[in-house]
């Protein structure tokens, strides 16, 4: 995933939408669940201009015996994450809300939205032919692992049009805004009314 974060430019667009609501925290916290080797957290917390704690959640301690040290990890399901209501400033998911469907997602956008005091920044792919093909072509050529290439063309075959994410958000009672970026992107943005 660091090799496709790499390419779709995720470190990029994450830091610009997540920079404003840390830079106003006065102890800047961070979560990202379903984090894999944390390249997303870390990248942010190098950019960032002072402390911050990061945290990684992610289902398998195989993912996170790969993330940095500087963030905490922890080991959890996202549907009992082992943290107080707001929590952090910015909960992140990055190619993750797509591993859930109909009201499982809306439950999962809901923990994770309660969790953050500022806001819940949801960054996937966005259902199309095009990517589709690109996964079924290119991945075996572009990623090694065998897992990689499998789990890519189901990611991309499960993931969400703007309509079904919008719908997720709904359902979870979570006022979202959502824009396609390229390529084939969706990014929401769940902020807090202060």
């Amino acid at each position: 995933m660091r090799r496709v974060n790499r390419w779709l430019g995720t470190h990029r667009r994450l830091w610009r939408v997540v920079r404003p609501f840390l830079e106003s925290s006065p102890r800047p916290r961070l979560l990202d669940v379903g984090c894999g080797s944390a390249d997303i957290p870390d990248r942010i917390r190098r950019a960032f201009s002072r402390p911050m704690l990061t945290v990684g959640v992610d289902l398998k301690l195989l993912h996170l015996r790969a993330a940095p040290p500087e963030i905490r990890r922890v080991v959890a399901d996202a549907h009992a994450l082992p943290f107080a209501t707001e929590a952090f400033d910015v909960v992140v998911a990055s190619h993750f809300v797509h591993h859930f469907d109909g009201s499982d997602a809306a439950a999962v956008l809901r923990r994770l939205y309660d969790l953050a005091r500022s806001a819940l920044v949801v960054d996937d792919i966005r259902r199309a032919r095009v990517p589709y093909l690109v996964a079924r072509w290119l991945f075996p050529v572009l990623l090694r692992s065998r897992v990689s290439r499998a789990d890519g063309v189901v990611s991309v075959r499960r993931a969400f049009t703007p309509r079904e994410l919008a719908a997720a958000f709904a359902e979870a009672g979570v006022p979202v805004r959502i824009r396609r970026g390229f390529p084939y992107r969706l990014l929401a943005v769940a902020e807090k009314v202060a």
